[in-house]
């Protein structure tokens, strides 16, 4: 089945796959606290094991040492002071240019940043509750809905070819408009108009956070993180977007700390 040129054939498995992450992801958002620590601790691991295989192929034990370490820094930084927090997060990245010794810059970025997202997503849960968080991920996830069916349906320009061939600006624009239909629907119109600006932030920042994966992916030379998801890749592939929006929000809760601005929640 086609649109446009464009195959379909991918969205059977991409759905089914799709609507099993959504009830686990659902599941561990309503419980939260250790439930939700423990399960970014394993999705961590994982998605580091992938981009570890990715970056360097032939190093499989050096990928799970790697994979293990950032697991245990997402737990640490959890339960231990603050002042601990980015040095753990920053230290499996440091680590892995000894382990991996392929693309020296590459490394440490990529896994930190893969670390500071994914805690991103444990501060955000700790911190808002799970209404937000539902929001947040409710947000990411219509963002990618969307650009996948209008980037498909639509086409037109390329947003960003050398990175990422397949995005495309309708696809883009459609993010946009559905992140700000999911902050309609969860706020009512009466009060989403302050938060309508920040979702469409949010929408472009999963946006760059899938296409940060895809650059990786093409120094690599491999079409997906992992086959684990059938019809998604690998974990990491389902999660750049959401580490992507995850950066953002704590960038932007540390600037209005910094700024001694009173949000409230």
């Amino acid at each position: 089945m086609t649109a446009g040129g464009r195959s379909w054939g991918d969205l059977r498995p991409r759905l089914i796959t799709g609507l099993v992450l959504a009830a686990a992801g659902a599941a561990v958002i309503w419980a939260g606290g250790a439930v939700f620590g423990l399960t970014a601790a394993l999705v961590v691991a994982v998605m580091v094991w992938e981009l570890s295989a990715m970056i360097a192929p032939e190093k499989g034990p050096e990928a799970v040492q790697l994979a293990v370490l950032s697991a245990a820094a997402i737990l640490l930084a959890r339960v231990l002071p603050p002042v601990f927090t980015l040095p753990l997060l920053l230290a499996p990245g440091l680590v892995g240019i000894s382990l991996l010794k392929r693309r020296r810059f590459l490394v440490p970025v990529a896994v930190s940043l893969v670390l500071l997202g994914t805690y991103g997503l444990v501060w955000f849960r700790d911190t808002f509750g799970m209404v937000w968080m539902f929001w947040l991920v409710g947000t990411v996830v219509a963002t990618d809905i969307a650009g996948y069916f209008g980037g498909r349906a639509i086409g037109g320009p390329k947003f960003w070819p050398r990175v990422s061939p397949k995005k495309t600006w309708a696809g883009i624009v459609s993010g946009w408009v559905a992140a700000v239909l999911v902050t309609l629907a969860m706020r009512g119109p009466g009060e989403a108009g302050a938060f309508i600006a920040l979702a469409v932030v949010i929408s472009f920042a999963s946006q760059m956070g899938d296409v940060a994966e895809s650059a990786v992916k093409r120094r690599a030379g491999v079409k997906d993180a992992s086959g684990l998801l059938p019809g998604h890749g690998g974990l990491f592939d389902r999660f750049d977007a959401l580490l992507g929006a995850a950066l953002f929000m704590m960038a932007a809760s540390l600037v209005i700390a910094v700024l001694g601005l009173n949000v409230g929640q």
